[in-house]
């Protein structure tokens, strides 16, 4: 038995971005579930106004991985913003080691 199956993607980069309602579906949450990361803090829109509010797209792994820290972890949103905070303090650590010669 043969099965078709057609995949689509689409590249994001630091330059792309995308609106409440694409990084909604992308994520396949409800907008509440944003706005909740917003005013914790987790992400920033690129615009001020809710409507539209407008992200970068780099915010996507961010959104993902802070759905996967509460979820896996059973952290609140406070939690998830501290792990991601060290989680990009050890990223940065480890560039700079990369960077060194040792």
């Amino acid at each position: 038995k043969q099965v078709n199956v057609t995949l689509s993607a689409v590249i994001l980069d630091d330059q792309s971005d995308v609106t409440l309602e694409e990084l909604c579906e992308a994520c396949r949450v409800e907008q509440s579930v944003i706005i909740e990361l917003v005013e914790e803090g987790i992400v920033e829109p690129m615009t001020e106004n809710v409507q539209p509010w407008r992200f970068s797209a780099t915010t996507l792994p961010r959104v993902v991985s802070a759905l996967r820290l509460q979820r896996d972890l059973e952290l609140n949103l406070a939690g998830v913003a501290f792990a991601l905070e060290l989680i990009g303090e050890i990223e940065t650590l480890r560039n700079r080691l990369k960077g060194m010669d040792l």
